[in-house]
């Protein structure tokens, strides 16, 4: 369950991150594309983060002490499902331009997410 909330936070992030990771020279074209093909599935990725992080963070409240990969993981769980919810894109679609304003918010989350996510691989749980 742990891995699945740490993949889930990895992907999720790539997928919230793509309009920084895009500007990566030799390597955002390839995440770009990837990025591109898993698009149309990223809620099935949000429905797996809110489920697994709600889980765990149920779990942790219990026990009396919250851990931040259950915190970034509801947070991206919201963020990529929120279109399937509300009927509303929070994200913008990829254009030419730099990114900014909410769009440079959300991918620097994207970039705190897989760093989490990487975190979680290596922390004992």
């Amino acid at each position: 369950m742990a891995f699945l909330l740490d993949l889930a936070n990895i992907l999720g992030g790539l997928l919230l991150a793509i309009p920084l990771l895009r500007r990566v020279p030799n390597v955002g074209g390839g995440l770009a594309r990837v990025a591109d093909r898993v698009a149309p599935w990223s809620w099935l990725v949000g429905i797996a983060a809110l489920v697994t992080a709600g889980f765990f963070f149920i779990v942790h409240l219990v026990e009396g002490h919250i851990w931040h990969f259950e915190v970034v993981g509801l947070i991206v769980g919201a963020l990529l499902s929120w279109e399937k919810f509300t009927g509303r894109r929070i994200l913008e679609a990829p254009g030419g331009t730099d990114p900014a304003g909410r769009a440079l918010a959300v991918a620097i989350f994207g970039v705190i997410a897989i760093i989490v996510g990487v975190e979680g691989l290596f922390a004992p749980n």
